[in-house]
């Protein structure tokens, strides 16, 4: 996947900006339901029409539309689900809908909750999700509290999910049951693997188990809640709740986690890692993202920008996306004197929790984007047009992709959901365990 090559067709504009309107809803045709439109009537049956086929004439809320700072049509474009299929709109306001949305596009949350009494009369979604391109292929039940990590390691048949409950699951792929359950008597903060090893997050620890000897390890040296955890030039970085990054290098058979000096500079709680291009990038509650060096372990750079806690940190191609809390997903590049800055930026009507990467089945690449409204958005890169959303009972903070098109998603009541990429290459369907074939 070449953003680089995709971004130069597209457009993106150095240290622009996404600006959205919005339009109010127009008075409709006294044929249609006013009440039936905003989601809201109660009468069944309605003397008013309840149809989605409005007249031409009826203007309904816009969707988001990006705006670059230099003018309509140069940015990337930004859509609503399906955006494909979506109209043109009259004398280059583009902030018209000629086709208005409807109940139908939002879900409806009482059958979310499993207590909507209206069955098909109900004008709003009973679906989990909204997409043609990918499907729900399985929900693994058991976990109390939230999901905090997912981990499918390479060539393994088990799921490992590990959760706020203090316990590890791990479910087998071909039948989609959970085989075990590891009490850890602790909070479970974040999950990584790398090979064979699986690295779990506590208090003040880190457990590392072997999946192939069943070798397991504490280690120690943390202070606080581990929030996440990356892997990178075979060294395991470890973000605590005291702000400091602790590292260890691969060592020998007997001791296999030798501690490196700590990385400091962050002044509250390192949440989010990922590596990348020789770089380890962090993101803090304290707003910020630094860059450190992974071969000298110094930090090069201080990346300022978000208003809030820097939630997930995404390496793609030779870009670094980050979300926030403040409602932002930025996209940062390369100057040509080697440090990073905002190329561009996506804006959320809600903050956004956790991003994830992943190719769709025709090999496009796509964002995941987990947000405080208890959905996922699926965005395809660099346009960020919209290709689906995914909803939940409650927020998913956890988010995990796989390879054959597999993707998880993790939320706070505990439930973790398996979904897969439809129309997969032979060649990737061939990887896919038989568990997310099957169910």
């Amino acid at each position: 996947m070449d953003i680089k090559t995709a971004r130069s067709t597209v457009g993106w504009t150095q240290k622009s900006a996404a600006h959205y309107n919005r339009l109010q809803t127009a008075p409709t045709s006294p044929g249609v339901c006013t009440f039936w439109l905003e989601g809201r009537c109660k009468r069944n049956p309605c003397r008013f029409l309840h149809d989605a086929s409005l007249p031409c004439n009826v203007y309904h809320r816009a969707a988001k539309l990006s705006m670059p700072e230099d003018g309509p049509g140069k940015g990337p474009e930004s859509s609503v689900v399906n955006s494909a299929n979506s109209s043109s709109r009259k004398g280059g306001d583009s902030s018209i809908e000629k086709n208005p949305q409807t109940p139908q596009e939002k879900v409806c949350r009482y059958w979310i909750s499993g207590n909507c009494v209206k069955g098909d009369a109900c004008p709003f979604l009973h679906s989990r999700f909204q997409g043609v391109d990918f499907a729900m292929l399985a929900k693994l039940e058991g976990h109390k509290k939230g999901v905090s990590g997912i981990a499918l390691p390479s060539g393994s048949t088990m799921l490992y999910s590990g959760s706020k409950d203090g316990t590890v699951r791990i479910w087998d792929c071909h039948t989609g049951q959970c085989d075990q359950v590891i009490n850890l008597r602790g909070e479970v903060g974040c999950f990584t693997c790398e090979g064979p090893w699986l690295f779990v997050g506590m208090p003040n620890t880190v457990k590392a188990w072997n999946i192939e000897n069943g070798a397991s390890y504490d280690i120690s040296g943390l202070v606080g809640q581990v929030h996440t955890m990356e892997v990178g030039n075979n060294m395991l970085f470890a973000g605590a709740e005291d702000g400091t990054i602790l590292v260890w290098k691969g060592g020998s058979e007997a001791d296999p986690f030798q501690m490196v000096a700590p990385l400091r500079g962050h002044t509250r709680g390192v949440v989010s890692l990922t590596v990348g291009c020789d770089r380890l990038y962090s993101g803090s509650i304290d707003q910020t993202i630094r860059v450190w060096d992974l071969h000298t372990l110094e930090c090069v750079q201080e990346l300022v920008g978000h208003t809030d806690v820097v939630m997930s940190l995404l390496c793609w191609d030779q870009y670094l996306i980050s979300c926030s809390l403040d409602q932002t997903v930025k996209v940062w590049g390369a100057t040509e004197g080697g440090s990073l800055e905002v190329v561009y930026a996506h804006h959320e009507d809600h903050g956004i929790l956790a991003l994830s990467g992943m190719s769709d089945g025709g090999g496009k690449p796509v964002l995941l984007c987990a947000c405080i409204d208890n959905t996922v958005r699926l965005y395809e890169l660099p346009s960020f047009t919209e290709r689906g959303k995914i909803f939940s009972r409650r927020e998913i903070r956890t988010l995990q992709t796989a390879p054959g098109g597999l993707f998880f998603t993790g939320d706070t009541t505990g439930m973790l959901t398996v979904w897969n990429w439809l129309d997969l290459p032979k060649s990737q369907q061939e990887r896919l365990p038989h568990l997310m074939e099957s169910c």
